[in-house]
């Protein structure tokens, strides 16, 4: 079976959001199949922020993607030919598929999935946003009934995850998102508190609202938020570091919160952590997921886009605030 794959190269290196002249879109023929071998079809990428990280020249926990390599990306493919009797044709598969239709691979790093609910949600709540939820919130953040949890990009996959476990946990929980229809929907979700950055000053609401202090913060979004809360935060408070969205575009180094004290003061604790280093337990994390989501505790939302040359443009979304929920792209 001869293939072609259309995927997305690397020619320089971004700055700012990305543009299509970044990248090179070629389509070139795939090689036979050899032992051990299978050959996917992409079905759906995850577009996530750290993808932009990944584009520059600069050490991070996986390496950059050097020019003229394919984007990296996960995301979901389906086995249309194997060679690799642990993948049989017609399974779903789950890894790192790239910006690409098709790709040979020997299985390494992949595994089957079973197909129990559609593959945006699989990709959502049961991927890898949702077990950063997980145990971002849980194992750093360490939850107790009654705690005054604050979460930045709420409306987000992984901080929206974030805010419905803290609810299920008995938290009292803020968030904070962009603009009134994602603010509309975690209000949707329960959440105890919603802050609009676009329309509301966020340290003088998280003021009014936040009244007994922040017992943990969640922050999907770096900048200078971080400051505000670190003079909020409560004895023993946990801040948990997960991304800084804010950051990731930008050409200048953040200015660093001046209030570091306050941890000492506060006797409390600021972590950061990978989602990477929980993947042997992660088989714990879509157990409670699924419960929840079939329980109908957690709500989610998927932003679908179509078409391998719309990669750019969906990663752009991230950073640009169209988004809503968990963006993927349909190949």
């Amino acid at each position: 079976m001869t293939i072609n794959t259309k995927k997305w190269l690397l020619k320089k290196r971004p700055e700012g959001l990305v543009k299509n002249t970044d990248f090179q879109l070629v389509d070139e023929a795939l090689p036979e199949l050899k032992e051990g071998e299978i050959l996917i079809q992409n079905e759906y990428l995850s577009v996530d922020p750290t993808q932009r990280m990944w584009l520059n020249d600069a050490p991070g926990y996986l390496p950059p993607i050097q020019i003229d390599e394919v984007i990296r990306s996960g995301g979901m493919g389906r086995v249309i030919e194997s060679k690799n009797e642990n993948f049989q044709v017609g399974v779903l598969v789950n890894g790192f598929v790239n910006w690409q239709t098709h790709f040979v691979t020997d299985g390494k790093g992949f595994s089957v999935i079973p197909e129990m609910l559609p593959i945006p949600t699989m990709l959502n709540v049961l991927g890898l946003t949702g077990i950063t939820a997980y145990f971002g919130l849980l194992d750093i953040g360490n939850p107790k009934e009654g705690d005054t949890v604050l979460v930045s990009g709420a409306s987000g996959a992984t901080g929206s995850v974030v805010a419905q476990i803290a609810k299920i946990k008995g938290c009292n929980v803020i968030g904070i998102a962009g603009g009134e229809e994602k603010c509309s929907w975690l209000a949707d979700c329960g959440i105890d508190h919603v802050i609009d950055y676009k329309n509301s000053n966020p340290r003088s609401e998280l003021q009014k609202i936040a009244t007994s202090g922040i017992d943990i913060y969640f922050d999907n979004i770096g900048g200078p938020l971080l400051e505000t809360v670190l003079n909020m935060i409560n004895l023993n408070a946990r801040i948990v570091i997960c991304g800084a969205i804010s950051n990731y575009i930008s050409e200048d180094m953040p200015v660093g919160p001046r209030n570091l004290t306050n941890l000492i003061i506060q006797r409390a604790r600021m972590e950061g952590f990978l989602v990477l280093d929980y993947l042997n337990r992660q088989d714990e994390a879509i157990q409670d997921l699924s419960k929840w989501l079939m329980e109908g505790k957690i709500k989610h939302q998927e932003d679908i886009q179509e078409g391998i040359e719309n990669c750019p443009e969906t990663l752009n979304r991230l950073f640009t605030g169209k988004n809503i929920g968990k963006q993927i792209l349909k190949i």
